[in-house]
């Protein structure tokens, strides 16, 4: 069985310096991940990144998740390389296919079915792999070996088939666990789901028999590779309580409707009590369903914290 890790979401930058203490504040709490998403009207993934192993000494950096569409591959794999030079090999790239489609809107990026989306998180894995495994570009070798430059490649050579830093896909659909499956190192089985027939980004909380059935799903297309992937659970609530009930019957009625109060004392995606039945919790999670990678909302980073010392 896995060890734990913990990581947390970075959604604002409030100032440089409300930045660092937060990173070192996490860190002394044992974080191991600090982690950058890529929405509109968020910080910039991989300045987040390498900023935030720059405050730090030892914590890892990686995002939670890139959407693909927004990127080159060419860019996006200097990107990669270069943030893993500047953290000294410290990075973890996490890359989905989007899901709020008012950021491509507002990107003039076309939104695409699902099934399309995935296609092209696979074209770029495999571009991305065709880009690493290269010695920069033979338009610029002229240049490299008259200045000595040193070629543009990650530090890391664990994920994409041994070419890059360790790879993270997150989500829940059938084709995008297909493909987490067959390339990545880290699995994230995403705890919201689309609400059919509802606008596309309207998202319902997933129970744990759900949760159940797509980790059964991811691991049974990865086969023998299965164990050796690393399963990552987002939190996206977590409330120190002494009544677990009375705030699970409080949530039902004012965020989540559609769950039963006993949903919500067993969804794998929240953690409600106090903070030894919260690593209670998250230890029978593990062995259900082998989460040992956690990670929790930025807002809940200091919530949390004393949980992690209850797991080590």
């Amino acid at each position: 069985m896995r060890d734990f890790r913990f990581g947390f979401n970075i959604r604002d930058v409030r100032s440089r310096a409300d930045f660092v203490e937060r990173c070192r504040r996490a860190e002394g709490f044992g974080y191991d991940v600090a982690l950058a998403a890529d929405h509109l009207g968020a910080p910039a993934p991989f300045p987040t990144m390498v900023a935030a192993a720059d405050a730090t000494d030892r914590m890892r950096v990686g995002s939670l998740v890139l959407n693909v569409a927004f990127w080159n591959s060419h860019l996006l794999a200097r990107e990669i390389a270069t943030a893993d030079r500047l953290t000294g090999g410290r990075v973890e790239i996490g890359l989905g296919a989007g899901h709020m489609k008012w950021e491509f809107d507002k990107a003039g990026i076309p939104w695409q079915p699902f099934d399309t989306r995935v296609e092209r998180l696979a074209e770029t894995l495999d571009e991305l792999g065709c880009l690493f495994a290269r010695s920069g570009y033979e338009q610029q070798r002229a240049v490299t070996e008259a200045f000595g430059l040193a070629d543009l490649a990650p530090e890391q050579r664990t994920g994409l088939g041994g070419l890059g830093p360790p790879l993270l896909i997150g989500g829940t659909g059938d084709t995008v666990l297909k493909l987490a499956a067959q390339y990545a190192d880290i699995i994230g089985v995403a705890g919201t789901y689309q609400a059919k027939g509802e606008p596309p980004g309207t998202f319902l909380l997933g129970t744990a028999e759900q949760a159940d059935e797509r980790v059964r799903f991811a691991r049974e297309h990865a086969g023998e590779r299965a164990d050796a992937i690393e399963w990552n659970l987002l939190v996206q609530f977590v409330v120190v309580t002494a009544d677990r009930r009375a705030v699970a019957e409080e949530m039902g009625v004012q965020k989540l409707p559609y769950l039963t109060a006993d949903e919500i004392l067993e969804t794998p995606y929240l953690l409600i009590g106090t903070e030894e039945q919260m690593a209670e919790q998250l230890r029978e999670r593990r062995e259900r369903y082998g989460f040992s990678y956690v990670t929790v909302h930025g807002s809940f980073m200091d919530t949390f914290g004393p949980v992690i010392e209850r797991l080590r």
